[in-house]
């Protein structure tokens, strides 16, 4: 327990005197220090969880959430009737994909041709979001659906035709010859990833299968559910349905993106840190400063029965007190500025006139951020942490000073 005359004598010592000028420009920096070091902590947390956030939601939806590959036999969705699946699935779609060419009158180049039957293709999420042009339930025979950045390349629009060449040959008399076809573009869509908009097409099922040699054994079920983020349970309870085929989830395919991801985040909390712990040994600096300017009050302390114990306490608490009140305005300011980053991000952009969150760069219009809380909670355990560590030392050094030596050079 704290006493009366412990925390007396703290706020005594926390006050400032013109003489200890020098101790409170160290005791200012230590807290500038402190709450500069959570706070951007806070705030780059935020962004990267803002990042992977979004980076998640776009690889969400454009790709299922689990797909069920067969081996052998053909997947039958008539024949899937499991209460598991039922409890974690929204839809359950079947496809199929192949490899093809698509020429333009002044280049080509390769893509994947995903199809889906016409009345799956207008459940799936990226058809149905407000940057989509076109009819989505227009996936007829001969229609396609093609990416934004595509369209730019080949300066196609709705309505246009556009010859693709599959990788699957026919026989003729002069041999294998590669098949083509003329498709009409009916809609153009924008999953907000570049390399996925500019190399993907999506077509009607049975015209794929028919176009690239595929059979109907070959088809996918693609399996999108309720809660897409919480992937790995999900994940066994499918294969615990699936026994004998293949399945892998959007986590699966995307493994070391969020991988390097998670590295990149735990390194920068790392290097971060080092700004709070920079700031803390200001703090050991500070204090020790003050032990050497108040030897004579602990002397007179001591000699009138103020025991060790105390003495820790009273310095002890002085560093606590400068860490946690920096800490807690560091918090406050980091919440602040990411909760407002893009509004900041837009004043600056238009003050100096530059671009800071360049849209053709990272696909995103406005700057991500999400606060996570537990993000906050370990990032001011650990400041306070450090703050403890390092009051202790000067503390003790004030608790050994002897007070008849003390007060025979005073």
């Amino acid at each position: 327990m704290i006493s009366a005359l412990e925390k007396e004598i703290t706020f005594r010592f926390l006050k400032a005197r013109k003489k200890d000028g020098f101790l409170n420009i160290i005791s200012i920096f230590s807290f500038i220090g402190i709450s500069l070091g959570v706070a951007v902590l806070i705030i780059v947390m935020s962004v990267m969880n803002g990042f992977r956030t979004e980076l998640i939601n776009k690889i969400v939806g454009f790709n299922s959430h689990i797909t069920v590959k067969p081996y052998n036999k053909s997947i039958n969705i008539d024949e899937v009737n499991s209460k598991n699946l039922e409890l974690i699935s929204q839809n359950l779609i079947l496809s199929n994909s192949s490899e093809a060419i698509i020429l333009g009158e002044q280049s080509s180049k390769g893509v994947i041709l995903r199809g889906y039957l016409k009345k799956d293709f207008s459940k799936l999420e990226l058809m149905n979001n407000e940057n989509f042009i076109g009819n989505n339930k227009n996936l007829e025979k001969n229609f396609i659906s093609i990416g934004k950045e595509l369209s730019f390349n080949l300066d196609l629009e709705i309505g246009d035709g556009v010859t693709i060449m599959s990788s699957a040959g026919v026989e003729t008399i002069i041999g294998n010859l590669p098949k083509q076809r003329t498709f009409i573009v009916s809609s153009i869509f924008d999953s907000g990833l570049a390399d996925f908009d500019n190399n993907v097409i999506f077509l009607n099922l049975n015209t794929l299968e028919s176009f690239s040699n595929l059979s109907e054994d070959d088809r996918n079920l693609e399996i999108y559910l309720k809660n897409p983020k919480k992937i790995e349970n999900q994940k066994k309870i499918v294969q615990n349905i699936f026994l004998n085929d293949l399945v892998f989830t959007w986590a699966d395919m995307n493994k070391s993106l969020f991988s390097a991801l998670k590295v990149e985040r735990n390194v920068m909390f790392i290097i971060l840190s080092l700004i709070i712990i920079v700031a803390a040994f200001n703090i050991i600096s500070g204090l020790t400063i003050l032990v050497k300017n108040k030897t004579k009050d602990i002397a007179i302390l001591k000699s009138i029965g103020v025991l060790n114990n105390s003495i820790i306490k009273i310095f002890f608490l002085v560093g606590i007190i400068i860490g946690t009140s920096a800490t807690l305005f560091g918090i406050l300011l980091g919440v602040t500025f990411s909760i407002y980053v893009e509004n900041i991000r837009a004043f600056l952009s238009s003050i100096f006139d530059i671009t800071l969150f360049p849209e053709e760069i990272y696909f995103l219009s406005t700057m991500p951020s999400e606060i996570d809380l537990s993000s906050v909670l370990l990032i001011s355990f650990s400041s306070i942490l450090i703050t403890i560590l390092v009051s202790i030392f000067p503390a003790m050094k004030a608790a050994q000073l002897d007070p008849v030596r003390s007060l025979k050079y005073e």
